[in-house]
């Protein structure tokens, strides 16, 4: 395989979400981080822009004409389940609202349900915008202060309160979609590397080395002579 393209939700710190960076909303915003650097990576970013009104509905890229077609990719899940509502389908949410055309269907979106064969959009956009986290959040304040200060220290210490979730992922939509590319790799130093082995010698070093030895040999039989 060749990898041509890759994002993480480690990089979406950049984009101005510092927590939570492995819930529904994050896996989301990484697919559109991929998507649309993939897109960039092609030149095909300006003509197949996505949906950029985020609202929970199915969306499939279509072909402009007379340019060249939309990005067709398929899902690998690998080992992940894939139950209703997994990050994974979040993931590819993000990369099929940011251009890409990938086949699917709502049935594995959060807001499906399979008793009715209904699909609720304003439950999946919840879920985009970190909506079920919010929720639990306030919940969680009110029922146990010390459990929510101890759980959620990392979004008190960064100010993200639940009012303010979606917000914040409105905003690292539109900053992935303002500039996707790879953060700029750092020169590395060269770095002297050990050895814990002895180097290799010459055969010009051999040879002095015997004769360095022969000396002190016949210097040594010498001196017991003498004694």
């Amino acid at each position: 395989d060749i990898i041509i393209c890759a994002a993480y939700s480690h990089e979406l710190p950049r984009y101005g979400v510092k927590v939570g960076l492995t819930n529904y909303a994050a896996a989301y915003c990484t697919g559109l981080l991929l998507a649309r650097r993939l897109l960039q990576k092609l030149k095909l970013d300006d003509i197949y822009e996505g949906q950029k009104e985020v609202d929970g509905e199915q969306f499939n890229v279509e072909d402009v004409d007379e340019k060249p077609g939309a990005f067709r990719c398929y899902l690998d899940v690998g080992l992940v389940r894939t139950t209703t509502g997994a990050r994974v389908f979040g993931a590819m949410k993000g990369a099929a609202d940011g251009g890409l055309d990938i086949p699917h269907s709502t049935k594995r979106f959060p807001g499906y349900d399979s008793e009715n064969g209904e699909f609720s959009a304003e439950v999946h956009r919840n879920h985009i915008f970190g909506q079920h986290v919010a929720n639990y959040m306030r919940s969680l304040q009110d029922e146990d202060e010390d459990a929510f200060k101890k759980q959620f220290s990392q979004f008190i210490k960064n100010k993200i309160t639940a009012d303010n979730l979606e917000a914040m992922y409105k905003k690292c939509h539109a900053a992935i979609r303002a500039d996707p590319s790879p953060k700029a790799k750092k020169d590395k130093k060269d770095v002297k590397v050990k050895r814990w082995n002895r180097a290799k010698i010459s055969i010009k070093q051999r040879k002095d080395r015997v004769k360095q030895k022969k000396v002190a040999y016949l210097k040594q039989l010498e001196a017991e002579d003498d004694e």
